[in-house]
């Protein structure tokens, strides 16, 4: 490969989020235990930005900054090249990342009263942005069948039907299972929120991260009706692991939902380097990303040979897109509280733990494989030689 993704960057004392609250639980965390939970990457930044980025800093003063016509132009291309889809750059809403943004538009487009629909179970702080705002969570469990997670459509047709229901948050790719909702699918969860008027936030903040023959399909491609119902939300942040710089990218085409979010907040505009990260990311950096997908597609199948090998008793499922994988290690019988204090303690493995996504998460492990093979391979290891000695 003409990239490095194999390089560790020891993250600590750095203030990574993630290695801060590993050494909280596991103090005295030997250099060989890496993170393998919140959803940034344990690999190196494109070289292209970080250079970029230098070269930037010589030239510039660091004032108010906001987005220029390279900016739209960079963002709008990415989408036509990768995603099929032409957003006007009046449609766009910038944010300080996709979770921010979500909270904004729970706020803005919805009362004290409302429910809010999920599919769960999901993304952790989904549930925070609507319960945090005094709104009500209202999941449609996913059906688990043969492996495979499908939606269950009578079930999320009657919740939408419900007058408090007014909001729809969807996650696509959907985080933590990992499952790429067909078109199909996606157009049924699209006309049953029409059809009673509930508008659709959809968080496709992954949806560069599609594994070798599987295809996202992005609700900013579909037809006019389902577009005036719907925020597409995206960033660089996933793909090019810059979370830190907290730019996304925001698709409102309605503009009465639009005049919602620009009316509320007033002056806003991003950090200076995550508009040029952006446009970097976007001019200069889809050959790294390639790579970059058939390197997790390599570690994809590491974990799923190790397990069914070794451990067949736990239930990989199969990842289709992100980088996140979701283990089902029921079959061991242990409760959340064991299995949290087994995999830290004994296994010094550091994952999100199934439950914090909701009650059909219990027994599961969500386990982020964007990092060095080596890393995969020695975290999968201790998980193994700790059962043993059970």
């Amino acid at each position: 490969m003409k990239y490095d993704f194999e390089t560790l960057v020891n993250r600590k004392n750095t203030g990574s989020s993630k290695w801060g609250w590993m050494y909280e639980s596991l103090p005295n965390a030997g250099e060989d235990i890496v993170p393998l939970s919140v959803a940034d990457m344990e690999l190196k930044n494109p070289p292209a930005i970080i250079e970029g980025l230098k070269k930037y800093l010589d030239n510039i003063i660091l004032g108010y900054t906001g987005e220029t016509e390279h900016y739209y132009e960079s963002v709008i291309s990415w989408m036509e090249r990768r995603h099929g889809f032409s957003p006007k750059k009046e449609w766009f809403i910038m944010t300080a990342g996709v979770v921010p943004g979500i909270k904004e538009m729970v706020g803005a487009f919805t009362k004290p009263e409302d429910s809010v629909l999920m599919l769960t179970p999901v993304y952790y702080p989904f549930y925070m942005t609507v319960e945090e705002q005094g709104r009500t969570v209202l999941g449609s469990e996913l059906i688990l069948k043969d492996d495979r997670y499908s939606i269950d459509f009578d079930d999320f047709a009657e919740k939408a039907a419900r007058p408090e229901t007014t909001l729809f948050i969807l996650c696509s790719p959907h985080n933590p299972i990992g499952r790429v909702w067909t078109k199909e699918e996606l157009i049924r969860l699209c006309e049953i929120c029409y059809e009673n008027n509930v508008f659709v936030i959809s968080d496709e903040i992954h949806f560069d991260l599609i594994m070798p023959g599987i295809e996202h399909v992005s609700l900013g491609t579909f037809e006019e009706k389902y577009l005036n119902n719907c925020a597409i939300c995206t960033a660089p942040s996933k793909t090019f692991n810059l979370a830190g710089l907290q730019t996304s990218n925001i698709f409102i085409p309605n503009e009465g939902y639009r005049n919602k979010i620009t009316s509320a907040r007033g002056y806003f505009s991003l950090n200076i380097f995550g508009y040029k990260a952006c446009e970097l990311a976007y001019d200069e950096c889809e050959e790294w990303l390639d790579e970059l997908l058939l390197f997790l597609d390599e570690n994809r199948k590491l974990v799923e040979n190790f397990f069914a090998e070794k451990m067949p008793e736990v239930k990989v499922h199969r990842l289709e897109g992100t980088y996140l994988m979701w283990l089902d290690f029921g079959a061991w019988g242990m409760t959340p509280e064991e299995q949290a204090d087994f995999m830290v303690h004994k296994a010094q493995a550091i994952f999100d733990e199934g439950y914090v996504f909701g009650e059909g998460g219990k027994g599961f492990e969500r386990i982020n494989i964007a990092c060095p093979r080596r890393i995969l391979e020695t975290t999968l290891e201790r998980i193994y030689k700790a059962k043993k000695e059970l």
